[in-house]
């Protein structure tokens, strides 16, 4: 008993030692504690006894904990003063030591954790029935213009609408905003609007497109046997958001259409092929087809068994062109904004023009060396910058595909080795927040890199008069940003309310994949600690939204997801399906979500300053 009364002793010791560490901390911090906003004076207050408690090595204090049947603090993040005080009470009480004077936290346990619950309805709105975690759903151009989608997205579980600066216009993104109201009317629910700003985003330029044409293959057996016709939905309108499967045609056509009418045409490779209308239905007039068929924009339909006219195929999109690149290639990147184009490649398959792509951020000029890290599309693709010239750069790839990785439009580009010194406002965003500020309820302020980055964020809205009325969520994407969270969080929390968006794709390239678990793990941790909700974000059922049926992974992600309090989903033609799936994973696995546990080691990673 003398042994075990000895150790306790010795955890009290440690404990009273880390509530000193604490309460410093907390006085160092008096005159950024003094400025934050009323509502998180002390989340402020317990991010600062957090941050200082992570300090030290716990492990060891943990496993006496444990073998005493006491909290190990694993989960006490939004409560940690509370939590220490509590430890100690009950330690003091087994050896009979007299408290002495102690220290009363302003924030009790309870509490603690009321205030993430809190802050997170101020931000996000109300929680749909039988989950806590929000659904956030990226909005398609398509949304201005097909209010039933948007009405599927809310019924089917859709809390939050994200729309991105970074594309489409201030005229669509109206119309998406009222689709989306309406929508939330309609069904009695209450949907926020977040709008993103674009930021000094790196990604590549434009690819010269493609042909607009669409594929049509009906399913066959082993044997070559068809078992499933192609099928083929005539539609008034095809986006690049639309089903793969539609073709469009002029609405005065499909309104002549009728059951049984059958067309023929000739497709692309001059090949002839037949139609036939199986169904008409409300979204559109369902045809078979029995062969393999391109069929264009332009394409002339005849019908067979009636008169209908001239029939034709409607404007198509551009199939996506991208750029092949192979490991040991050489491919260069452009300052100039041009179209993309693929290596010229002579008989004997060698490289006699080098593949090229435009940078859509030329100030990135400035800051590369030769011999920098170069990543494209989250990591799938990674170079070396090689030769730099006037207006160009060329990049030897050193990972793809074994066949070779194709490279997009869009895409992110990331210079890992680089500190680009790009962050803040741009001035598109400066002019695109005057309309958010207008007609959102929160903003998404991307490649938020310092402390520096929100203050000025915060100027621009005091200057537009809604400072403490527009909402902010923080996109953490570089790893300046996490070892900055901290203070930048401490920044954030002059106004109410704000967010955190974990922007897995880009951070993973920035911190290594191999790091990427443990820093979104300290992120969430921190913004816990700061009674701040997190948004977990990119990729999530990504397969699903996109193709129509998931991975097992995204299910399992989808799942662990959970400890955040809201998902966004990215834009898809199949994304109510991920809606409705995701909202059934969250809600049956609600009650376990709770039961997480982790160890404190002294905190080393990139969050470590």
């Amino acid at each position: 008993m003398k042994v075990k009364k000895e150790k306790i002793a010795e955890t009290i010791t440690d404990l009273n030692r880390v509530i000193e560490v604490i309460l410093e901390a907390e006085n160092q911090h008096l005159d950024v504690l003094d400025k934050v906003h009323e509502e998180y004076a002390r989340s402020a207050q317990n991010l600062v006894h957090y941050r200082a408690f992570r300090k030290f090595d716990l492990r060891t204090t943990q496993k006496k904990l444990r073998n005493l049947g006491l909290t190990r603090f694993a989960n006490a993040e939004g409560h940690i003063l509370a939590s220490i005080s509590n430890t100690l009470f009950i330690l003091k009480k087994l050896i009979d030591i007299e408290e002495g004077q102690t220290v009363q936290p302003k924030l009790s346990i309870k509490k603690g954790k009321r205030l993430l619950a809190k802050n997170t309805k101020a931000l996000l709105g109300y929680r749909s029935k039988g989950r806590r975690v929000r659904i956030m759903v990226t909005q398609p151009t398509a949304s201005a213009y097909d209010y039933q989608m948007v009405l599927d997205m809310v019924e089917h579980g859709m809390n939050c609408a994200r729309i991105n600066c970074a594309h489409d216009t201030p005229k669509v993104w109206k119309m998406i905003i009222d689709n989306v109201r309406k929508a939330a009317k309609a069904t009695g629910r209450q949907v926020k609007i977040a709008m993103d700003l674009a930021g000094p985003k790196i990604r590549t330029g434009s690819i010269h497109p493609g042909p607009k044409i669409r594929k049509f293959t009906p399913e066959k057996d082993v044997t070559g046997n068809i078992i499933r016709p192609a099928e083929i939905v005539l539609v008034p309108e095809v986006d690049e958001f639309s089903l793969p499967n539609t073709l469009p045609l002029a609405p005065e056509v499909l309104s002549k259409l009728e059951l049984h009418d059958e067309f023929v045409l000739t497709d692309t490779r001059n090949k002839r092929r037949r139609l036939k209308v199986i169904a008409l239905e409300d979204s559109g007039v369902l045809a078979h087809c029995y062969e393999t068929s391109y069929i264009g924009t332009g394409t002339s339909l005849e019908c067979t068994n009636r008169p209908l006219g001239a029939v034709v195929v409607g404007e198509l999109p551009p199939v996506e062109q991208s750029v092949i690149l192979r490991k040991e290639d050489v491919f260069t990147i452009v300052k100039e904004a041009m179209e993309g184009l693929p290596a010229v490649i002579d008989e004997d398959g060698k490289i006699i023009q080098n593949g090229r792509i435009s940078c859509q951020l030329p100030e990135v000029f400035q800051f590369i060396n030769s011999g920098d890290r170069i990543l494209f599309d989250d990591g799938k693709i990674e170079g070396v910058i090689e030769v730099i010239r006037d207006g160009a750069f060329d990049v030897r790839i050193t990972l793809a595909k074994e066949n070779g990785s194709k490279l997009k439009a869009e895409k992110g580009i990331n210079f890992p080795d680089t500190h680009l010194g790009i962050s803040g406002l741009t001035a598109k965003d400066k002019k695109d927040l005057e309309f958010v500020a207008k007609h959102a309820d929160i903003v998404n302020f991307s490649f938020v890199n310092s402390k520096e980055d929100v203050e000025e964020l915060y100027q621009e809205l005091k200057k537009l008069g809604v400072l403490n009325q527009l909402d902010v969520i923080l996109k953490i994407e570089t790893k300046y940003a996490v070892a900055n969270l901290t203070e930048i969080l401490l920044a954030a929390m002059q106004s109410q309310f704000i967010g955190v968006m974990i922007a897995r794709g880009d951070l993973a390239v920035e911190t290594g994949w191999d790091n990427i678990g443990k820093v979104q793990e300290e992120i969430l941790l921190l913004c816990s600690a700061a009674h701040v909700p997190v948004v977990w974000a990119t990729q999530v059922l990504e397969n699903l939204a996109k193709k129509g049926l998931p991975s097992r992974s995204e299910i399992t992600d989808a799942a662990r997801a959970l400890h955040a309090e809201c998902i966004m989903l990215n834009k898809g033609p199949y994304i109510n399906r991920a809606i409705a799936l995701l909202d059934t994973i969250l809600s049956s696995m609600e009650a376990n979500h709770e039961k997480k546990e982790v160890m404190l080691p002294k905190l080393e990673s990139l969050l470590a300053k």
